[in-house]
């Protein structure tokens, strides 16, 4: 086993495999930025080692700096993680020219599987189910019409390189086929410095499902089941679990012996994914493989109690696999939610920011995979994803319900995450059910918001914990001030029965509260249903509360000001406002709110770098189109127009950084200050 080894990453992955090499007793090397002086893989690391600013291009995707810190730090080895390097052919050839363990498959593999079009004609040679398509570069539009014409519509139009969604595009008849064809050559040129797409049928309604699959250089190969990664948005995977509720035994079986054939054929070595798209009535289709670790191992690792970065450091330093197909192990379920700086409310757009509180959550069941803390400055230059939290249960339901909990514990301040939108897909009916494919935060989502009504209960339940919190803070803490105990239940002036009223938008709820027999217990009414709440001792400004209703416990998150609490709890994002009785009666003389004209400015969302400026003075311009394009935390992302009207000003040039807030473009106003759309 290697003494030392270099881990060319940063963030949450970085963090995760000094874990199991602190573990191992494997000193580790770290790599950082000018942004990640203060990260944590930096500090957790045994060493760490500067490699430039904080562009990746400057520092994570600098080959020559990289290897050249991990020779001088005396390392034998290097790990790449996922993402950046890790599938990059040359600097897992480099690495080994430099007398460097390069931990992943070889070079050829990863070339050979890197390459869509060679990757499925692999497949094919391998007797893999592929999706129909041509399975050639694209040469121009008439050609690609001429096999959509043979293939039938829709197709997916798919880059020859590269991953992550990018440059595909589903095109639903041959009106559609010119746009889409430039628009997914001009992204994966950008991505990936190459050009070539290519066309496949696009199989509607498809679950996502991969095999996990570990081969030795020994020519053993075992698969360790599958994990379901269908709720996706723009591609990118949200929620994962294992094993599928699509997947029967029998099928894991034929798709595990595929994955397995196609790693053998490509002669690969080390931990890859073999990636499938599953059609409504079960058949399966080779996508592509992934030639690294992925992000949503974890669910494996606790299905199957194995540390697949240990497996892999043994396969790199020449070990057999200790089992074999026999040997593999599944227990339980588990579920994974990746947690994402990024604005759900503004159209998922990056969010920057430090983070001021951080805390996670914890239990038996619950892991949390993490790359920051407090103090964690969250900016452009890299990936979105903070953390990924999973847990594990004996079957799907209690895995989601224990996932539902832990992201309702799950505080990040500072720093707008996707938290509560991730809570509300788990939340989903249809979720629960099992009911998924690639599509379905499309059918069940109008952007960040359910289409379906608010569970009734939740409501019910973040509406009492704001009555109780309200109760405690107004009344106990007021009367308890002669003893100095700020403890709920505390004096004698908790006795009698409370009442109140909280509203959140047309909802409104009556609540009785009632002291019981114990310290910590009370009798609560919500309208007609009567429940047996048990509260902690807790702090009356606190964040976070964990209340035991009905002998299940809840956890919430809640900001306070005054009668007003903005409450998260199962992916419900609610202002509650609490009143005594007395207090409701003056609601309808309450002023009311007026909403302000349409501002002649266009602001920018989010900090990033301009790509592209679509406009010029003059120019007439329409609700919703997109007039500067950012670039920001690997994305690129649209700034909208948010009225009909007339461009007088454009602030904003290619390659300027622009900061939240930022003026990017103005309209031209009537005089009565409301925006032009007339000339």
């Amino acid at each position: 086993m290697f003494d030392k080894i270099l881990i060319a990453n940063r963030g949450e992955i970085a963090v995760r495999i000094i874990r199991t090499c602190k573990r191992l007793g494997i000193q580790t090397t770290a790599v950082y930025s000018d942004a990640d002086s203060r990260s944590l893989h930096r500090q957790m690391a045994d060493d760490a080692i500067y490699i430039g600013e904080a562009s990746a291009t400057a520092s994570y995707l600098n080959e020559e700096k990289i290897l050249s810190a991990a020779l001088t730090s005396g390392c034998q080895a290097v790990h790449p993680g996922y993402g950046f390097l890790s599938e990059n052919t040359r600097f897992a050839e480099s690495a080994r020219a430099s007398g460097l363990v390069f931990i992943g498959p070889p070079s050829e593999a990863i070339a050979l599987m890197g390459d869509k079009i060679a990757s499925k004609e692999l497949a094919e040679k391998a007797g893999v189910p592929v999706i129909p398509g041509h399975g050639q570069a694209l040469k121009d539009v008439d050609e690609a019409l001429a096999m959509a014409r043979r293939i039938g519509y829709p197709m997916l139009l798919k880059p020859a390189a590269g991953g992550g969604g990018k440059g595909m595009r589903i095109v639903n008849n041959p009106d559609q086929m010119a746009d889409a064809l430039a628009a997914s050559r001009q992204e994966t040129r950008k991505a990936f410095g190459d050009s070539r797409i290519f066309m496949e049928k696009y199989i509607e309604q498809p679950r996502h499902v991969e095999i996990q699959v570990l081969a030795d250089g020994f020519g053993n190969i075992v698969f360790l089941g599958e994990r379901e990664c269908s709720i996706q948005r723009r591609y990118q995977k949200i929620i994962e679990e294992s094993p599928s509720p699509g997947v029967s035994p029998e099928l894991r079986q034929r798709m595990g012996k595929s994955a397995c054939d196609l790693a053998r054929k490509a002669g690969y070595v080390n931990a890859g994914t073999v990636e499938f798209v599953m059609d409504p009535e079960g058949k399966f289709y080779f996508l592509e493989m992934n030639t690294r670790l992925q992000v949503e191992h974890p669910v494996t690792e606790l299905v199957t109690g194995l540390d697949l970065v240990e497996l892999q450091l043994r396969i790199a330093a020449g070990d057999h696999l200790p089992f074999d197909q026999a040997g593999v192990r599944f227990t339980g379920w588990a579920m994974e939610a990746r947690i994402c700086a990024e604005d759900p409310a503004r159209g998922f757009t990056p969010a920057t920011g430090m983070i001021t509180r951080y805390a996670e959550p914890r239990g038996d069941a619950v892991r949390v995979d993490s790359g920051v803390d407090t103090g964690s400055k969250i900016g452009v230059h890299y990936d979105s994803m903070l953390a990924k939290v999973i847990c594990h249960g004996k079957d799907r339901e209690a895995a989601r319900t224990g996932l539902i909990e832990a992201l309702n514990g799950y505080h990040i301040e500072g720093v707008v995450t996707n938290i509560d939108f991730v809570n509300s897909v788990l939340c989903q009916p249809a979720f629960a059910a099992g009911d998924l494919d690639t599509g379905f935060i499309d059918r069940y989502f109008d952007g960040h918001l359910p289409l379906s009504p608010p569970d009734e209960r939740h409501l019910k339940l973040s509406a009492l914990a704001a009555a109780l919190v309200y109760h405690v803070r107004t009344i106990v803490v007021r009367e308890s001030v002669k003893t100095m105990v700020s403890r709920i239940g505390a004096g004698k002036s908790t006795a009698g029965v409370h009442h109140y009223v909280v509203r959140s938008k047309e909802d409104v709820y009556e609540i009785q509260l009632e002291k019981g027999p114990e310290r910590s217990l009370w009798n609560i009414r919500v309208n007609q249903d009567q429940m047996v709440v048990e509260s902690p001792d807790f702090e009356f400004y606190r964040r976070r509360l964990k209340l035991k209703i009905d002998g299940r416990y809840h956890r919430f998150r809640l900001r306070i000001e005054r009668s007003f609490f903005w409450i998260a709890f199962c992916g419900l994002t609610r202002l509650f406002e609490v009143y005594r009785p007395g207090e409701w009666d003056l609601i309808p003389h309450m002023p009311t709110r007026v909403e302000s004209p349409p501002s002649n400015e266009l602001q920018c969302p989010m900090p990033g770098l301009v790509v592209d400026v679509s406009v010029k003075k003059g120019d007439r311009v329409i609700r919703g189109q997109n007039l500067v394009t950012l670039e920001s935390m690997k994305m690129e992302s649209g700034v909208a127009s948010p009225v009909d009207g007339m461009i007088a000003e454009v602030l904003a040039a290619v390659g300027d950084a622009v900061e939240a807030g930022d003026v990017l473009v103005r309209f031209m106003k009537h005089e009565t200050g409301s925006v032009n759309s007339e000339q």
